[in-house]
């Protein structure tokens, strides 16, 4: 079992959820998030006032996978997210030791589903 936490652009979300469910993979969380990567954000003015963001908006996916999903998930968000411009994100893959459904109790494998 895997977690696989990845960070893409806000507007690519919808593509990246497409190319997720045509690989048979639907579970996922998804969250508001802020970073700063190699873009080093930018200046804006508003009133006069100078002001620098280099916390850029993002959405963290997070999803929990068998290992027989790995790959699928991986090339599924790069598929949704790639743009070949500076910002596109980044995948994390981590060892994911116990997994467990509140509801029935399963663990493991069975849990994810």
């Amino acid at each position: 079992m895997k977690l696989i936490i990845a960070y893409i652009q806000p507007h690519k979300l919808n593509a990246v959820k497409e190319e997720l469910y045509k690989r048979e993979i639907y579970k996922m969380s998804v969250t508001n998030a802020l970073g700063a990567g190699q873009q080093k954000g930018f200046t804006e003015q508003y009133r006069g006032v100078i002001t620098e963001v280099n916390l850029l908006k993002k959405v963290r996916l997070e999803i929990a996978v068998n290992d027989d999903y790995v790959e699928p998930t991986i090339e599924g968000i790069i598929a949704g997210a790639r743009s070949g411009k500076i910002g596109d994100g980044k995948i994390f893959v981590l060892p994911l030791e116990e997994c467990v459904r509140i509801r029935t109790g399963e663990r493991g494998n069975e849990a994810i589903g």
